[in-house]
């Protein structure tokens, strides 16, 4: 198979809906191999057959061992990794236990290093490991609660994994609203009127999709000179929020 991505494996943890399933899509159709994980294997399975992965493996990337175990077990060496698994949090501080305080704030942080500790051994040199961010948090307003450190702690994390991962290449894709089934179950009743709100207000005069970030993803995969970076894609929603 031809394309940008031919002769290459892409692992995307995370794959079974929304932004990873997306860029599961288009790096096959660029010709890639492409694994993809998930914690419901029957969506798993499902997303597989939908964009024809060449392998799949179902648990949760919070499992620090699991998630060392899936990369020891992958045949061949790796490319690209995107990470999409997990999601924000909102709410009070307050209101949140210490151990959910904790979980919120380093989640992701963790994650990513697990999966750059776990990959690192397998993936050729110049290619890349892709985390995920968001734009929202980077305003601080009551009811964000603790997004907003996370979302301020991502980009010099990026930026130092990349250095200790060269010549592996290392970026985070900063999303605003992506219109994704985790989009509807976060805003439940509000979406449609959300959606109306973006359409209205967003330069780009329509919502962004899960199509447009894997364009993004699949770019930052091809492009061997950006390492270290954060790329904002949200159709200029912060900037008219």
């Amino acid at each position: 198979m031809s394309g940008t991505l031919a002769g290459q494996r892409v692992v995307v943890i995370g794959g079974s809906a929304g932004i990873g399933l997306e860029t599961a899509r288009l790096a096959r159709a660029e010709g890639a191999e492409v694994t993809i994980t998930g914690r419901d294997a029957d969506r798993l399975a499902r997303a597989a057959q939908e964009v024809g992965a060449s392998g799949t493996a179902a648990f949760d990337a919070n499992d620090a061992a699991r998630l060392a175990d899936f990369f020891v077990d992958l045949p061949g060496p790796i490319d690209h990794v995107l990470v999409t698994a997990g999601g924000p949090h909102y709410g009070p501080i307050l209101d949140m236990s210490p151990a959910d305080l904790s979980a919120a704030l380093s989640g992701s942080l963790v994650r990513a290093t697990s999966v750059a500790r776990s990959a690192a051994a397998r993936m050729r040199p110049g290619g890349t490991l892709l985390l995920v961010g968001g734009t929202g948090g980077r305003r601080v307003r009551r009811g964000l609660g603790i997004i907003s450190a996370v979302t301020a702690a991502l980009p010099p994390f990026t930026a130092a994994l990349a250095l200790e991962l060269a010549p592996v290449r290392v970026n985070l894709i900063a999303a605003g609203f992506v219109d994704t089934r985790l989009s509807a179950r976060l805003l439940g009743d509000d979406l449609d009127a959300r959606r109306e709100e973006l359409r209205s207000t967003l330069p780009i005069g329509r919502v962004v999709l899960p199509a447009d970030v894997a364009a993004l993803a699949v770019h930052l995969m091809t492009n061997t000179a950006l390492t270290g970076a954060t790329y904002d894609i949200d159709g200029g929603e912060q900037f008219v929020s």
